[in-house]
């Protein structure tokens, strides 16, 4: 089997510095791990860069420099994606409010990704969106992007 391709959603750049979150920190830090092993392709996009910037000062740069360090590939902002995630937000499956997220699951899904790893649980790692947006996805032909917290990729073995 080939290396999973892996979307970094926004909050997976976040919590290598959240001290307040010893487990989700240390789910991370074990995915940039096998990142760095090679066991993992990692993407993220333009969105999450977007997102990255509009942190305050002090915590931008050290997690855009994560992008850099784990060498992930940053897929382009597209007509495509904002088209699916638009489908999302007409449904309901996320409020218009919050449409990067939408975005997120859009690029990923487009670009024919593999997983899409999040800590999101609000709006992206949540049991509506993930049924919702795979029927969606089924529907304009697309296939499958699992969801998933960096707990259930680490130790990923190619039986999943």
């Amino acid at each position: 089997m080939d290396k999973p391709k892996i979307y970094l959603e926004t909050t997976i750049f976040n919590f290598p510095f959240a001290d307040d979150a010893p487990q989700y920190q240390a789910d991370v830090k074990r995915l940039f791990a096998e990142i760095e092993a090679g066991k993992f392709l990692p993407f993220t996009s333009e969105y999450v860069i977007r997102e990255l910037r509009a942190a305050p000062e002090s915590m931008r740069e050290e997690r855009l420099r994560l992008i850099q360090d784990y060498k992930a590939e940053v897929i382009s902002a597209s007509g495509d994606a904002e088209r699916v995630a638009k489908l999302y937000t007409k449904e309901g499956i996320i409020p218009e409010k919050y449409k990067t997220d939408a975005l997120h699951i859009a690029v990923a899904t487009i670009t024919g990704l593999d997983f899409i790893v999040s800590l999101n649980f609000r709006y992206i790692v949540k049991r509506k969106t993930i049924i919702e947006t795979e029927i969606i996805n089924a529907r304009e032909g697309f296939k499958r992007v699992f969801i998933h917290t960096p707990a259930e990729v680490i130790d990923h073995d190619e039986e999943l």
